[in-house]
């Protein structure tokens, strides 16, 4: 088994889905794709990306200028990783509890209903 990567931080995590996005990219080409407020400093990004390389979260092509960075870590895993965190912490580890205020503080379109039931129907049939 891996050894088990740090939680990306909330601004890393931005870095994450910029990389998972576009795939591999330099500093210049993440920095105006960062969804901030107020825009977010090229200095600012290369460090975040220094941090994430020692973290392992995001690998480095160091072999041409400028540097080439990559997401290190699978979408999926970090999305599996962060909620499974948020169901134990907040929900009590209750995923039905998690669908509930989700649904209530943000009522799912008609395709996503149609999309769940799919969901709901695939599970029940694999018991």
């Amino acid at each position: 088994m891996p050894p088990r990567r740090p939680k990306p931080s909330t601004a890393e995590l931005e870095i994450l889905r910029v990389l998972w996005r576009r795939g591999p990219s330099t500093v210049h080409e993440i920095q105006p794709e960062i969804e901030r407020g107020s825009r977010v400093g090229y200095t600012t990004v290369l460090k975040l990306l220094q941090i994430m390389f020692e973290k392992g979260l995001v690998t480095r092509n160091d072999s041409s200028r400028p540097h080439v960075f990559k997401a290190a870590v699978a979408e999926g895993q970090v999305k599996k990783r962060l909620l499974t965190e948020l169901v134990d912490q907040v929900f009590d580890g209750s995923t039905m509890s998690l669908v509930m205020h989700t649904l209530s503080a943000k009522p799912a379109t008609p395709e996503e209903v149609r999309q769940l039931r799919q969901l709901l129907d695939e599970i029940e049939g694999g018991k």
